[in-house]
This record gives C-alpha cells, structure tokens and sequence, in this order.
C-alpha cells in the first residue's frame, strides 16, 4: 500500500503560531510517551510506521513547507510539491501522477490518503489495512472512514450508510459535507459517521479522474498546468460524485487539530514560555514565544498566544472561527524555521515612492549547518557577527568570521555561511523589495570544502 500524507493547509486557524511558512503541522506543541516535545506531522509518520512499517509514505506538501518537512522527518522523506497551493482535489492528484509517472506503480495498487492534523490512538491506523480488505472484498471505488461521532459538528463531514452484519465495512448511501448544527444533529440521530479524511482507492481510479481532467499527461505536464486544475476539495470534486462506495468504522478517539480550541485540549502543559498567572485562572491555555511575560489574572475559558507575527486573546469556543479575521492580515512572516535553523524579524522599515527600505533579520545557524550559495538581484545585505564563529564564503573566496566582524554583500554577490558549533548575526537588507523570492541559489558542496 502506498500511503499520501497530505500536509499542505497554511492553518491560519492556529495564528499567530502559524503562517504561510511555518504551517499548523510542524508546530511542537504535543508531547510524545517521553514527554518531548513533537509536532503533529512527527506524530502521525511515526504511528503511521509503527502500524505499516512496509508502507512507504508519500508527502505532499508547498515548496515552502520543504525545509520543515526535511528538518522534522529527515532528508530522506519522499515530497510531491504543489507549484501553488490549491487545495486536496488537485494535491491528491498530483500525487498519483507522481506515482504513475516517476514512480511506474501499476495501475491496481491501493493507495491510502490522510490528513497530517489528526489526533488519533494507534488503533485508527490499524484501520488502513482493514479498509484496504474492504476494498477489494467489495470491488469498491473508494473506502472511507467513518468515526464515530460524540457531537453534533458543523466542521465535518458525514457518511450516511448500512452496516453489513456479515462484513466488518459498510455500504455508503451518501455524503454530507459540513452540515448546519440542526442537520447534524438530524444526521447524529440517524446514526451517520463522521468522515474521517481518509480515502483508500486503486491508483486506476485516480488514473481515471487525472485523463478527465488533463488527458493522458506527465507528471512534469500536470505540474505545468497545475493551476487549470479545480481549487476544490476531493470531497466535493470526488466523494460526493462517486458511486459504489464503502467505509469502514472507527470508534476510538479522533480529534481535528485544526483549532486552538481542540488542540489545547491535548496539551499537557497549560503555559508555554514567560508566563505568569493566578490561580482564578480556569481552562485557560497561555503559549508564550515572545521576550517578554504575559500575566493572566482571572481568565476562564481562554485561549492566549503571542508570537513575532501578532497576539490572540479568544474564548476557546470562538477560536474555531478565526479563519475570515485572519485573512484581513497581510502581513510578512515574522518568524521562520528553515532547514539550517531559524530567522526572527526584527524590524521592518517600509518603502515610500522612490526610497529603499530596510529589513533586519536575527539568523542563528544551528551547528553543522549551512546557509546555500546564494546571490540576490534586488538587495544588499550587512551581516554583524554577535556571537559564535563561521566559514563566510563571498564570490568564491572563504574565511573565517568571528564575534564583532560586519561582513558587506553587494547584490550581485554570491555567498554562504556555514556553521561548525553555531552562529547568530544580525542580517539587515536594504533595497526596493524585500522579498523572500529574490534569491538565486548556486552549487556548492559545503562537505568537501569544510
């Protein structure tokens, strides 16, 4: 079985903690068996190899999600990324061109998808092989999973369906996608599921869907023409236009992380970072990345998260509808992990009409790591060592840098930096546009050089 693991959502639900680069899924805000710290996509590749350890996992994701996903599961990790993010009908698609085309999977190969954002027991992925049996057993197009429901939701889906007292799967008669309260409420009475997000199917039925779209096309093809592509679910594009389907059950625990709301309920730690607080606080969670104290008195039902990109203050139950007031901000991302460590924001001095503008960055380049070679064609740059020692390489020409040297970058220039033990600098940009696309990476082997 060939398993993709979508992780492509920005889940702006989760702001500030979360942006276009640094998404929901790589956030470390869970806690493992060993109480270390591990994010939702650590979680998930990890149980999902403990249950099918001969799975082999694809993960589709955003180029700017590459450096998180190689940091937190390893350069080895196998990606399809999206050219532009769209949403999980073309991202699955994508995904099963890749395994057609670059990969040469045959047609009758079953392929699970998921969700990077679930909080499940081990038990939910023991399901993948039960529905993959069902699948076959009933010559199915798709199988789906059907959790259980304890409430009645407006931000899942639902299966309606007959159980077979003969079978461990049932039939599915149809699908509702994200109901009003008073519909699903009807629909929890009548017995209906919700869906689970995972979707089990023979690669040929995707086949069948991508020749629709496209015609029979490349890999490189599709991903030219990625954006011709619906920007729709695969519940909509799929799910509900498809017939002959059957799910299988799950009634253990499942949570959607995708809301303060349902994710400080598996925090094990109510505060995080320079906290202060009474105790007429009640169900009240505090997460803290900032450099100052934030003292809460009094608070019941609270949820409070300050970060580099902005501050939220919310009733736990309103939380869950931050989505349209996040989308009123436009603002740069102010904090960032990358592959070689982490940049802070500063300063940001906007330009006016005819005037360059400045930007000033905190870089910490972790220990045996490296920054590319790289040259930007909008900027300058003026790095300030404040502590640690590196290998500063500038047009070809390396040396050593240590705490106090001011480094100049002509734009134009290329350059580098590596670490051995760890380095932190002051980088400031001036130029017209400051943009994280303005760079142009060159080869360069920091291995065989240091």
């Amino acid at each position: 079985m060939k398993l993709i693991l979508l992780s492509g959502g920005s889940g702006k639900r989760l702001w500030p903690l979360s942006n276009e680069a640094r998404s929901k899924q790589f956030l470390k805000v869970l806690q493992d068996e060993k109480g270390n710290s591990e994010s939702m996509i650590q979680r998930i590749y990890k149980q999902i190899h403990k249950s099918c350890p001969e799975a082999e996992v694809i993960i589709a994701s955003s180029e700017a999600q590459s450096d998180s996903i190689r940091r937190q599961l390893g350069s080895q990790v196998e990606k399809v990324e999206e050219p532009s993010r769209r949403n999980t009908y073309p991202a699955i698609l994508l995904s099963a061109t890749y395994l057609l085309d670059k990969r040469q999977v045959p047609e009758e190969e079953v392929v699970a998808v998921l969700p990077v954002d679930t909080y499940v027991e081990q038990d939910y992925f023991d399901k993948l092989q039960e529905m993959e049996q069902a699948l076959l057993d009933a010559k199915a197009n798709i199988c789906l999973l059907g959790v259980k429901p304890t409430y009645p939701s407006e931000k899942y889906g639902y299966i309606r369906g007959r159980e077979l007292t003969d079978k461990s799967y049932g039939l599915v008669a149809d699908c509702v996608e994200k109901p009003d309260l008073q519909t699903a409420q009807k629909l929890m009475e009548e017995g209906a599921f919700w869906s689970g997000g995972v979707f089990v199917f023979r690669l040929g039925f995707l086949k069948k869907l991508i020749q629709k779209e496209m015609g029979q096309v490349s890999f490189e093809q599709l991903y030219a023409r990625y954006d011709e592509l619906p920007k729709s679910s695969f519940d909509n594009e799929v799910i509900a236009r498809t017939q002959s389907m059957v799910f299988v059950r799950y009634d253990g625990e499942w949570n959607d992380l995708g809301t303060w709301n349902t994710l400080t309920e598996q925090m094990k730690e109510a505060d995080g970072g320079i906290v202060i607080r009474d105790e007429n606080c009640k169900n009240t969670h505090v997460i803290n990345e900032l450099e100052i104290p934030i003292v809460a008195l009094g608070l019941q039902d609270t949820v409070v998260v300050a970060s580099a990109d902005g501050i939220l203050v919310s009733n736990k139950h309103a939380s869950s509808f931050l989505n349209p007031y996040v989308e009123q901000i436009h603002n740069r991302p102010m904090y960032e992990k990358r592959q070689w460590g982490e940049y802070k924001v500063l300063n940001f001095a906007k330009c006016h009409i005819g005037r360059e503008c400045s930007l000033t960055k905190h870089m910490h380049v972790e220990a045996g790591r490296s920054l590319s070679y790289q040259m930007h064609h909008l900027r300058d740059e003026v790095w300030t060592i404040i502590d640690g020692e590196g290998q500063f390489l500038l047009n070809g020409e390396m040396r050593k840098v240590t705490r106090g040297e001011v480094l100049y970058i002509k734009r134009g220039q290329w350059h580098a930096m590596a670490s051995k033990e760890g380095i932190d600098f002051i980088e400031v940009q001036l130029g017209t546009d400051l943009v994280e696309e303005d760079i142009e990476r060159g080869a360069w082997d920091w291995g065989n050089i240091l």
